[in-house]
């Protein structure tokens, strides 16, 4: 069945089961979706609000309603004409609670032993600093071991620690001495902060143990629920989590493909860095989209305000958060990444090297572990990808390594050494492109990304806040692109991974339009209420600009923003590691700012935040519309996150996986009856979102392997209009859409003389009814909304 359009479902036990998703079907039906888009659906740990800690990959989620539930969803939308896509975690499975995972729990109990010892990527060498055992960093502090004790009260004895509960192995309870027994087990428990694990775990989350994906035994085992939904037809593609965390994900791609077969939809979440392309050797449709999120978001920034803001971030936190600092940061981060946090992974893969490279054991000048390991981690810090085994990336080792040993003289030997050991395209290679994506990935998205304060709404998954902004020749190209080459990829503004909702990045990039005005006003604020750090100030006053009520009541009396705001708060100085850290929390630093954003919700500061608010939402709905519109009718397959066919205000996770009241975007889509007025209820976005998906379902062939032709406005504003056609290849076009942006400067200008020059025929905007012919003017044309719709 082919897939026009996709709806994100975030399933999770205790809001949104198979059953529940068959009970909205009808509504997605009526909205224009053809495919919903479900969240891992294995066995996951209890309790799971997103379902990625999957414990057994060969079981379909009991709590989720079990295989029968998938079945009656399946049936459900198939009857409706509609289908399913399905997100797979073949990466890393959850440990955290050892009792819900029965493969780690036969590792532990048994050790090398185990017939799942393969499954894991273990280090069980004498040396792997556990003594040849199987290192799990769950203790929190020093006097934790005192707290070991065994429990008796189940079916066999556990060592206890607190909640947690681990095997005994067989022959070794010898009595009530808990530490005597866990002496004798095939595992350790460390220190959370010691620096040792050895198992390969996803980037540094210790409760994510990876599964090793290039053994066929494991493939074959955590795939064969796919194989059998494809083989009953329940499913029409799949969703591959983090495939770059694999050990050859162009190899386990094409074996994907195998099962899947030649027509259901195959995407990655692949993160290409700035201008990377997507590998076209891949038996892949495309990505989940990120990509594509730039280039929406991007069109709409104001190139005017670059300097104004850069000035306020160099004046507040001592950089411009430009693409200097971004290159120096970003190399800085990474190593500091790879010195700390990843110490297990990077010492497992200069263990390799060492062996690949023919000098195992060799410890002594002219080379040392202390070189080979800081040459290795230079090397990663200057990677510009999450990884560099890509087909159009071939080179780029090269040119790394070349310009590492030019700034680096002292370190070419050991740079020789690796070499070496990657030429060799063993063990060593591998580790090096999985220890390279965990490197970029802690480093870039989870920590530059909450220091950075220029613009936050380019920090997103997949952006690049150096790049301030995507001109229109840049957009059209980037969508021409994907019209060829990508034709089905995916295309997305929010995700259950976005720092931001899609509206909330709108709004903040509206302050590219005001530059000047927001600069003073932070000042201002920061007389009125002093923040105890200005750098942190300024990144969470873009974001509370992002979400405060638009509609003209404080902050202090939206249900719920009050906590919300508290809790990113504190993530985002965690993340940043500069003020505070999730490994050492500065708590009265945070304790202060805690006071400060109270402060603000209940004074003067967020008084004036309302007003800011209220007077610039026109704007900010404006580009909120203008990139959906876009996203839905552009090349690639148009994902929708759950309930952003409404406003959404959602920050970072677990912000942005709240339950979503689908009874109320029922009544509100049943209750539109014409051109709804731009406000703060959302229903013009659920309008344009129903009449692109409907428009979508009616010419499908001018949307997914349809033509892609960019139209130019002419006039004064000409800058101020995106404009392009969709329609069947080789004919002339049947859709046009047409979006306003930078429109802040339009309340003193107007739009003078700007038109746009319409393909010949007769052309109905879906969205107002009204009718256009040739020179068509945008005063006219966006007289009752600031996008069209154009249909021939």
């Amino acid at each position: 069945m082919a897939v026009r359009s996709t709806y994100r479902l975030q399933l999770r036990p205790d809001a949104l089961t198979f059953a529940d998703a068959r009970a909205i079907a009808e509504y997605l039906q009526q909205l224009g979706i053809s495919h919903l888009y479900l969240s891992p659906i294995m066995t996951a740990m209890p309790g799971s609000t997103h379902g990625y800690d999957v414990t057994d990959p060969t079981t379909v989620s009991a709590a989720l309603g079990g295989p029968a539930g998938l079945k009656a969803l399946s049936d459900e939308v198939r009857g409706r004409g509609m289908g399913l896509i399905v997100d797979l975690v073949p990466n890393h499975v959850g440990v955290a609670d050892p009792r819900h995972n029965p493969w780690w729990w036969d590792v532990l109990r048994n050790g090398k032993q185990s017939q799942f010892a393969h499954f894991f990527d273990i280090d069980w060498s004498p040396n792997n600093g556990a003594g040849g055992r199987l290192a799990l960093p769950v203790l929190q502090n020093v006097n934790d071991p005192a707290a070991l004790t065994v429990d008796r009260g189940g079916p066999e004895p556990m060592l206890a620690l607190h909640d947690l509960r681990f095997p005994i192995a067989p022959g070794t309870d010898d009595g009530e001495n808990a530490l005597r027994i866990h002496d004798k087990q095939h595992y350790r428990l460390v220190g959370w902060k010691a620096g040792v694990c050895t198992y390969r775990r996803f980037f540094a989350v210790s409760s994510l143990a990876a599964i090793r994906q290039e053994d066929p035994a494991v493939f074959e085992l955590t795939h064969r629920e796919l194989a059998a939904w494809c083989e009953h037809d329940l499913i029409d593609g799949v969703r591959v989590d983090h495939p770059d965390g694999l050990a050859r994900p162009a190899e386990y791609l094409a074996r994907l493909r195998r099962i899947l077969g030649p027509n259901r939809l195959l995407l990655v979440e692949k993160i290409l860095s700035n201008r990377e392309p997507l590998d076209a050797t891949l038996p892949v449709d495309g990505t989940t989209g990120y990509d594509a999120l730039a280039d929406f978001g991007g069109v709409f920034i104001d190139p005017a305000g670059e300097s104004a803001l850069t000035e306020l971030s160099r004046r507040v936190l001592g950089h411009g958060s430009d693409r200097a600092w971004v290159c120096d940061t970003e190399h800085r981060i990474k190593r500091a990444v790879a010195e700390k946090l990843l110490v297990p992974e990077v010492r497992r893969l200069v263990a390799a090297i060492k062996r690949d490279a023919g000098i195992d054991g060799f410890d002594a000048a002219p080379l040392s572990d202390k070189a080979l390991t800081n040459a290795t981690i230079e090397v990663l810090s200057f990677m510009p990808v999450y990884r560099i085994d890509y087909t159009p990336l071939v080179g780029m080792l090269g040119a790394v390594v070349a310009e590492v040993a030019k700034r680096s003289s002292e370190l070419t030997v050991p740079l020789s050494v690796l070499v070496a050991a990657l030429a060799a395209g063993g063990e060593a290679a591998v580790r090096f492109q999985q220890v390279c994506g965990a490197v970029t990935a802690k480093a870039v998205e989870d920590t530059m990304f909450y220091q950075a304060a220029r613009l936050v709404s380019l920090q997103e998954v997949g952006g690049n806040p150096d790049r301030f902004g995507h001109s229109l020749l840049d957009f059209h190209l980037a969508n021409a692109e994907r019209a060829q080459r990508w034709p089905a990829t995916m295309t997305t503004l929010s995700t259950h991974d976005t720092k931001r909702g899609e509206d909330v990045r709108a709004r903040i990039g509206v302050l590219s339009q005001v530059a000047d005005t927001w600069a003073d006003a932070v000042a201002a604020w920061n007389d009125i209420t002093p923040p105890p750090d200005a750098g942190t100030a300024l990144f969470l006053l873009q974001n509370m600009f992002g979400v405060w009520p638009a509609d003209g009541r404080s902050a202090a009396a939206a249900p719920g923003l009050r906590e919300r705001l508290h809790a990113f708060a504190e993530k985002a100085v965690r993340e940043a590691g500069i003020r505070s850290s999730w490994e050492e929390p500065d708590l009265d630093f945070e304790a202060e700012l805690h006071r400060w954003l109270d402060a603000v919700v209940d004074g003067p500061v967020g008084a004036e935040l309302t007003e800011l608010v209220t007077r610039l939402a026109p704007h900010a709905w404006s580009d909120a519309l203008g990139q959906k519109l876009l996203q839905l009718c552009a090349p690639g397959i148009p994902d929708l996150y759950q309930g952003s066919e409404l406003w959404e205000d959602a920050l970072v996770d677990p912000d942005n996986r709240r339950p979503v009241d689908f009874g109320h975007r029922l009544g509100m889509l049943q209750s539109l009856t014409g051109t709804p007025e731009l406000d703060a209820t959302g229903a013009a976005k659920m309008w344009i979102v129903a009449y692109a998906l409907w428009l979508r379902r009616e010419r499908p062939d001018c949307f997914v392997g349809g033509a892609y032709l960019p139209l130019f406005a002419t006039g004064d504003q000409a800058r101020r209009v995106i404009c392009y056609a969709r329609g069947r290849i080789g004919e002339p076009p049947q859709v046009i859409v047409a979006a306003t942006r930078h429109s802040v400067a339009l309340a003193d200008t107007g739009w003078s003389d700007t038109a746009v020059d319409l393909p010949s025929g007769t052309w109905t905007d879906r969205l107002t009814g009204h009718t256009f012919q040739g020179h068509a003017r945008m005063e006219k044309l966006f007289a009752r909304l600031p996008v069209a719709l154009l249909v021939r």
